[in-house]
């Protein structure tokens, strides 16, 4: 709204036109963001509903969470939402993207209201919905019809003829899509990028709920997920040269996402301060699914919706690990395999962090902080992999 406001304030008084700067938006989202959460959350968790615990993982402290106001993702959400319309200048499909965000906050609020908690089937059948529908807005928000395609001025200037060869052969709207290890660029068909991008949105947002299990670790480890995606999305698909030199497409919508992921970042980060062990609050599937299926979002946002395996490789890792399992367990049962419970397949435990903490001994803390050096340690090596190297 600032950013639209501006154009007409300017008249009256110059410094208005620092309202046109992505910049000052991002930084001014994100302190905003912050603030609300910080004052607010505390004067609002009381009306949550209260952790039943895990009783399933009681040897590893999962009834400590037990009787702590949970759901808090809402109000988080929520309290970030005046700051999005504030300083995130989005168009009308990736308003309705944004809505489906908090459709699927919704969702998991509801979930955590509920006396009797939801099925695996029911939740999985709603995160479905939400992703397909997510897929289809940022398709028919950012493809490009086929005369589109080869007008694009960064084809020429990075990608040479055979980009432009190749833009020009398209008969329907495409997705622009560049990927890992290969130099060039594929145009994406609904039919492949929508069931494609998807699936991504629906791991993603799964593995980071299956994370939240330690006080303050998925909202640290997403927080700085969402960090860096905003660099990547303000300064390297955003900004021309650098684009350019890593020979990727230039996404002009990117920086308006950029404000959007540093946003919701501060908000978090608001969170956080009552979430540090021994936390006051908890941020439940509420906020948990909200983060997974943002950071997802947000990879998708720089046209190379794999870029998430990078960004968030120890939720992906640990949250996701259990699903892998999960399928890996079914299928060899399926083909006849007998997986004893020797196995080591079957000694790992999900998520990891009830792995570390039951075999390994590690405490909350210390599994909020190796688990965050790793983070921060493998995400800008596998990003130059993922980047620099095509």
């Amino acid at each position: 709204m600032l950013y639209y406001l501006s154009k007409f304030l300017m008249p009256y008084w110059g410094p208005f036109r620092l309202l046109q700067s992505h910049a000052v938006l991002l930084a001014g989202g994100t302190v905003v963001a912050a603030v609300l959460i910080a004052l607010f959350l505390p004067r609002l968790w009381s009306g949550l509903p209260h952790d039943r615990g895990k009783a399933i993982c009681k040897d590893t402290g999962g009834m400590k969470s037990a009787g702590k106001p949970t759901g808090a993702g809402f109000y988080v959400t929520l309290l970030c939402l005046p700051a999005l319309i504030l300083f995130a200048p989005l168009k009308f499909w990736d308003m309705m993207v944004v809505a489906m965000l908090y459709l699927a906050m919704l969702f998991g609020y509801l979930d955590d209201r509920s006396e009797v908690p939801w099925g695996e089937l029911k939740k999985g059948l709603l995160d479905a919905v939400v992703s397909v529908a997510i897929a289809c807005f940022v398709f028919l928000g950012h493809s490009h019809v086929p005369s589109g395609l080869a007008d694009m001025p960064e084809f020429a200037m990075t990608f040479g003829d055979g980009a432009l060869k190749a833009a020009a052969a398209c008969d329907s709207a495409r997705m622009i899509v560049w990927l890992p290890f290969v130099k060039g660029l594929w145009f994406a068909p609904w039919w492949i990028y929508v069931p494609c991008t998807a699936f991504i949105l629906w791991f993603t947002m799964n593995a980071t709920n299956c994370s939240d299990g330690v006080d303050g670790l998925a909202g640290t480890l997403t927080v700085i997920t969402l960090v860096m995606l905003a660099v990547i999305l303000y300064v390297v698909v955003g900004y021309r040269p650098v684009a350019h030199y890593f020979l990727v497409p230039v996404y002009a919508e990117s920086a308006k996402w950029a404000i959007v992921v540093m946003t919701v970042a501060g908000g978090f980060c608001g969170y956080l301060w009552y979430n540090a062990e021994p936390s006051k609050v908890l941020m439940g599937d509420a906020g948990s699914r909200f983060l997974g299926i943002l950071v997802a979002t947000a990879s998708i946002m720089t046209g190379n919706p794999l870029l998430v395996l990078a960004l968030s490789p120890v939720v992906l890792v640990n949250g996701g690990g259990g699903l892998g399992k999960l399928v890996l367990l079914r299928l060899a049962k399926r083909l006849g395999f007998d997986i004893g419970e020797d196995n080591v397949i079957r000694k790992i435990r999900f998520p990891l962090h009830d792995h570390c903490k039951k075999n390994l001994g590690w405490s909350n803390a210390q599994v909020l902080m190796r688990f965050t050096l790793l983070q921060l340690a493998v995400m800008p090596a596998l990003l130059m992999l993922l980047i620099k190297i095509r």
